[in-house]
């Protein structure tokens, strides 16, 4: 049975090489975001996520996050957009806000997917749904299936 995938030829970008590396980067017990759930390559050289596309107010206690889907119908950008938001929840101290949308004018389902995402309520049902936390789970571990 073969599987038809949404894109199936991706552009493919460079990591960013200008982030400085920390002592939780090296921690094998932290998990990054690695894929989309549709390909095995990280959300980065899929310019999923950038460097320049997350803002951190320490002072604030804010973060925010603009993701761009590869493609504007892109059906994983909700599970993208929770997955990322679930690494920053586990990570981050609770003091943080955390804002996690949709890079202005890149999928067409921007406003309900940005929606979703902002609404405390639906995230926590959603990480009660233990199918879907699987898969959020599978969507932020490094390891292949």
């Amino acid at each position: 049975m073969s599987v038809m995938l949404e894109n199936e030829n991706p552009v493919l970008f460079q990591r960013s090489g200008a982030r400085l590396w920390t002592a939780a980067d090296e921690d094998e017990g932290v998990h990054d975001p690695s894929t989309t759930g549709e390909h095995p390559l990280s959300l980065e050289e899929l310019n999923v996520v950038e460097q320049v596309r997350v803002q951190v107010n320490d002072e604030d206690s804010t973060v925010g996050i603009e993701f761009t889907p590869t493609i504007p119908h892109c059906s994983m950008a909700t599970l993208i957009g929770l997955s990322i938001k679930v690494k920053l929840l586990r990570s981050l101290p609770e003091r943080f806000k955390i804002d996690v949308h949709i890079t202005p004018g890149t999928h067409a389902s921007e406003d309900a997917v940005n929606k979703q995402l902002a609404d405390k309520e639906r995230v926590a049902a959603a990480l009660e749904n233990s199918q879907l936390l699987e898969v959020v789970n599978q969507c932020l571990s490094t390891k292949n299936p």
